[in-house]
C-alpha cells in the first residue's frame, strides 16, 4: 500500500518575506494523517490555523496568498507547496512567525534542503492523488493566457512564456518536462523568481516586493541580467514557472496524476483552474495504489 507522508522531525529556518519585507522564522513539523498542510501564525494572537486550500487562495498578485475568513493572511506559499510535492509531503505543520514564507534564494532549494534534513516518513492511512479523467481549461482570451489539465499516465508539465525582452528567446521560453525521464530536483528545484527592473518601483508602491534583492530573485534590466554570475539555466524563466506552477497545483493537497500545459501561466489562473476542476467532480477522480509497481513512474522520481 502506498501511504501518506510527513516530516520524520522537526526542522527551522529563518529567512525574509520577498513582499513584505519581514523577518520570518519558520518551522516545519510531522503532523498526523489527513490533516494536510496546515499553516499556524505564531506571531498572532491565539496563533491561528490555515489549512491549505484553493479556495482560500484570496490573494494572487505576484504570489499564491491563502486568506481565511478572519482575514489571516499567509503569502507566497508556492515555492514551499512546490517542494512539498516533490517530496509527497501530504502532511505538515507550518509554523511562521510573520505573515509571509520566506523567499530563502528565490526558488525551492533551500526548502528541498530543509526537507532532506528533516526526512520523510510513511504514515498508516493511504496517499490519495486526483486523477484527471477528461480534459479541463481555463481561457482568458483578453489576457492570451491559458492553462489545461488532460488525463495522462503519470505527470508532467508543458509551460511557455512570453515577454517582450531580447533575454526571451523563443528557443528558451517553452519546456517541457515528464517527471518519468526528469527529475524535479535537477531539472526545476534552482530556478529562481525574477522581475524586470522597470517594474521594481511600482511593485513597491503597491505594498510588494519590500524585500526583494538580488540574492533573492533574478533581475533583469533592459537588456541583461544584474545578478551576479547570471543564470543558472538559459531557460531559468520558464523552469521557474514551472516551478510555480507545481507548487499551485499542490495546493489542492494531493499529486495530481495527468498533464499541466499552459501559455502566460501565473498564479490566478492556476488557482482558477483548480476551482474548476473541485468544481467539476465528473472530470477526475481519487485513486489509492496497493503497491510501488502501480504508481506511475513519474512520482519515482519525483519524490523517490
Amino acid at each position: 500500500m502506498i501511504y501518506q507522508r510527513t516530516l520524520h522531525s522537526v526542522i527551522t529556518a529563518t529567512g525574509v518575506g520577498l513582499h513584505s519585507g519581514c523577518r520570518v522564522h519558520l518551522t516545519l513539523k510531522p503532523a498526523p494523517v489527513d490533516q494536510g498542510i496546515v499553516f499556524v501564525r505564531i506571531d498572532l494572537p491565539e496563533q491561528p490555523h490555515i489549512k491549505c486550500h484553493p479556495f482560500l487562495v484570496n490573494d494572487t498578485r505576484l504570489s499564491s496568498t491563502l486568506v481565511d475568513d478572519n482575514r489571516v493572511r499567509v503569502a507566497t506559499v508556492e515555492h514551499l507547496m512546490s517542494a512539498f510535492a516533490c517530496y509527497g509531503i501530504d502532511n505538515a505543520i507550518v509554523e511562521l512567525s510573520a505573515p509571509e514564507i520566506p523567499i530563502m534564494d528565490g526558488s525551492s532549494n533551500s526548502f528541498i534542503y530543509l526537507l532532506d534534513q528533516a526526512g520523510v516518513v510513511d504514515q498508516s492511512a493511504k496517499k490519495k492523488y486526483i486523477k484527471i479523467k477528461q480534459a479541463i481549461e481555463v481561457n482568458e482570451p483578453d489576457e492570451d493566457k491559458w492553462v489545461r489539465l488532460e488525463p495522462y499516465d503519470g505527470y508532467k508539465v508543458k509551460l511557455s512564456i512570453c515577454f517582450d525582452h531580447p533575454l526571451f528567446k523563443p528557443e528558451h521560453s517553452q519546456l517541457e518536462v515528464d517527471f518519468a525521464k526528469q527529475s524535479y530536483i535537477g531539472e526545476i528545484s534552482r530556478a529562481r523568481t525574477f522581475a524586470f527592473m522597470y517594474e521594481v518601483e511600482n511593485i513597491r508602491k503597491n505594498g510588494l516586493g519590500l524585500g526583494g534583492n538580488l540574492n533573492n530573485a533574478v533581475v533583469i534590466d533592459d537588456d541583461t541580467v544584474l545578478n551576479e554570475g547570471g543564470l543558472r539555466f538559459q531557460n531559468e524563466f520558464v523552469r521557474h514557472k514551472i516551478l510555480d506552477a507545481i507548487g499551485d497545483l499542490y495546493i489542492s493537497g494531493h499529486q495530481i496524476i495527468g498533464a499541466f500545459t499552459g501559455f502566460k501561466s501565473g498564479h490566478a489562473i492556476n488557482n482558477k483552474l483548480l476551482r474548476k476542476l473541485l468544481n467539476t467532480p465528473e472530470v477526475w477522480e481519487y485513486v489509492t495504489f496497493e503497491d510501488e509497481e502501480q504508481v506511475p513512474s513519474s512520482f519515482h522520481l519525483l519524490y523517490g
